[in-house]
């Protein structure tokens, strides 16, 4: 009768486990599963000999072993390869879709906690091991036990291996700190580690208080149980009892691949657990089989992992760079490390005064951070990885450009040689600048870096970029859509009105205003160039200061290979007399762009609104006059509707200009 009895305890309790945590359907109230779990644990204490291997009981712990036994796979635990951006999901699927037609796939939250092997005899567990290398895993069987979401007894009485993540819940982790913090003992820094180090507790009572989870994500061998789909293989295992995550979806293409990713990218906060990223699996098992295995990975997994907010790395270097107003700044040199998607190998030090708060040295491992999820620093040095090698930071007397001795303003350093070389840098920065040549991509910050990198020393070397896009690319910060887009924006400038092109070579005196009245009275930049003083002073608006300022910069012969090397590359050096409508709508108002424009690109839409006597602006102010919207309009749009500027729709801006 007692034997009878803990038997109709333990399946009471084992379906009870099954309702809770695979079907997320609870039968026992929490009293009524306490209550059985005391009547069993005093039978079990009153009749040792009776007590079940795997009885729930076992669950609480206390098994004691000297040293975890080695576990050989039978089938190896592989692990996947990595994808960064969408540019390598997009990838990922071109390869796929060479070998499968119109391939489904299943999305999995990639949980971040430790991978375990579970197998099964009979449908009761009896072994539970790590991953290891992925051939030779550790037993920690004693440990497993001790995890309430993992079934000792399955609903069949079936032989399997599943494979599954063990990971502990943002408020598992909060509640055991909250102890150790009262105890005055070390905090368990993250959710994974404390996982991680939990299972690999030779007592199993440690395992058994962290209260650890456990989703099950993958059945090795499908196929010997009549399975062809990985979707049919987690519901055929959350029959047998293991809990799966219920966000697992089935996709059909790339598209929605990637707004699964896009939603939990933004939703991944408002879990009650911690993900690193997207586990992409192709869906049919016999094309898997097919697909194969590279040494590392399978052919038809990937997992896509969010980009990092903060890395490691080695500061090896720190270097100084010269700003437009000559103000120097330190910058560290990294080995490089992906950081919120991009390759960073390089990030600011601010100042002196900021390096020596930190207490930042050449060697040091360091915290690198994305400011405003835009700019790579220095956050802080680890102090505890030093060696003894680093080297304390001493900041530089003189220019690095030019030599100068340096000037100290507040906290930083500047160079007031007015003939240094940052003078360089800021005529890069006027050339580019919206009313010059209008080369979008080139912020200051860019500019000032490719001239330190030597990318950029004239202004005929932005023509020069496309071949080295290869280099470029490798940057941080820079992908190849940004680089195709930036040498897009350079090829275009080449077709720009000789206006533009003297405003940019920032000549002396000449305005936009002043570029524009020479190009409509000399046509081409040859009749400039040849023209006299004498013949300039008669222009209207054109006084003896800017004629002496243009003979004079047309008579250096450094200049006039400029202009000869930028007709090499096919600038137009020609007035493109386009005229100005008269149209009341536009006339000396202001306009903004945003989203994208169907039937025209937004800079036809905006030389079409210069050309009707308007201009545009970047930025949505009370002196807009009104927001063109394409489709998905940014903050741009939300602004304009708080500050009641009028919003035209493209098809509303093109039937104003008929």
């Amino acid at each position: 009768m007692i034997e009878k009895r803990m038997q109709e305890i333990i399946e009471i309790i084992n379906k009870a486990n099954y309702d809770y945590y695979a079907k997320d359907n609870p039968t026992l109230t929490d009293q009524e599963y306490d209550r059985y779990m005391q009547e069993l644990l005093k039978l079990e204490s009153k009749y040792p000999e009776l007590k079940q291997k795997n009885s729930p009981t076992v669950r609480v712990g206390g098994v004691v072993i000297d040293e975890f036994v080695k576990v050989k796979h039978e089938i190896p635990m592989l692990s996947l390869s990595n994808v960064f951006n969408e540019s390598d999901i997009i990838t990922f699927d071109e390869r796929i879709r060479k070998e499968v037609k119109n391939p489904i796939y299943v999305c999995e939250l990639k949980i971040d906690g430790l991978s375990v092997s579970l197998l099964y005899k009979n449908g009761k567990l009896v072994r539970g091991a790590t991953r290891g290398d992925g051939v030779t895993g550790e037993d920690i069987t004693h440990n497993v036990l001790t995890i309430k979401e993992i079934p000792l007894q399955l609903s069949e009485q079936v032989d399997i291996e599943v494979r599954g993540e063990i990971y502990m819940s943002k408020i598992a982790l909060e509640n055991i700190n909250d102890l150790r913090k009262e105890k005055g003992e070390t905090l368990l820094a993250n959710p994974r580690n404390a996982a991680a180090g939990s299972v690999r507790q030779l007592d199993s009572k440690v395992a058994a208080s962290r209260n650890l989870s456990n989703f099950i994500y993958h059945l090795p061998n499908s196929l010997d149980y009549g399975i062809h789909t990985h979707y049919d293989a987690l519901e055929y295992m959350k029959k047998l009892g293991f809990k799966t995550n219920p966000n697992n979806q089935k996709v059909n293409g790339i598209n929605e691949l990637l707004e699964y990713i896009n939603y939990w990218t933004e939703n991944r906060n408002n879990l009650p657990y911690e993900i690193d990223g997207i586990v992409i699996k192709l869906d049919n098992i016999d094309n898997q089989q097919r697909l194969g295995f590279t040494a590392k990975y399978p052919k038809w997994a990937t997992a896509y992992k969010f980009p990092a907010t903060e890395v490691l790395t080695k500061l090896k270097e720190i270097k100084f760079t010269v700003g437009r107003t000559g103000q120097i700044t330190p910058n560290a040199i990294l080995e490089p490390v992906r950081l919120m998607g991009s390759i960073i190998s390089k990030a600011t030090l601010h100042n002196e005064e900021y390096i020596k708060m930190k207490d930042i040295r050449i060697g040091d491992i360091v915290s690198v951070i994305k400011s405003g999820d835009v700019i790579p620093r220095v956050e802080k040095t680890i102090i505890e990885r030093r060696n003894g090698d680093e080297i304390q930071f001493v900041m530089t007397k003189n220019c690095p450009i030019c030599n100068s001795d340096l000037v100290k303003k507040d906290s930083s350093y500047y160079c007031i040689n007015p003939l240094c070389d940052a003078r360089k840098i800021e005529g890069l920065i006027h050339f580019v600048s919206r009313d010059a040549m209008n080369i979008e991509g080139l912020g200051e910050n860019i500019i000032e870096d490719f001239y330190n990198m030597g990318y950029l020393r004239f202004i005929s070397d932005f023509y020069n970029l496309n071949d080295k896009k290869d280099e470029l690319m490798e940057l941080e910060g820079f992908g190849e859509k940004s680089i195709n887009n930036l040498i897009d924006s350079i090829e275009n400038s080449k077709n720009n009105s000789l206006e533009r092109l003297l405003f940019g070579l920032g000549i002396r005196y000449v305005g936009n205003k002043t570029a524009k009245i020479l190009s409509v009275y000399y046509k081409n930049i040859d009749n400039l160039i040849n023209t006299t003083y004498e013949q300039l002073i008669t222009i209207k608006d054109i006084g003896e200061r800017i004629a002496k300022s243009i003979i004079n910069y047309f008579n250096n012969e450094e200049n006039i290979q400029l202009i000869n090397k930028l007709k090499q590359y096919k600038v137009n050096m020609e007035y493109i007399d386009e005229g100005i409508i008269d149209n009341i709508e536009f006339e000396n108002k202001t306009f903004v762009l945003t989203g994208s424009l169907k039937d025209i690109t937004r800079e036809e839409a905006s030389n079409i609104i210069e050309k009707n006597g308007g201009k545009t602006s970047n930025s949505v102010s009370k002196n807009t006059f009104a927001v063109i919207v394409g489709e998905n309009p940014g903050s741009k749009y939300d602004k304009a509707i708080n500050l009641n500027i009028p919003i035209w729709t493209e098809q509303e801006f093109l039937e104003k200009i008929k």
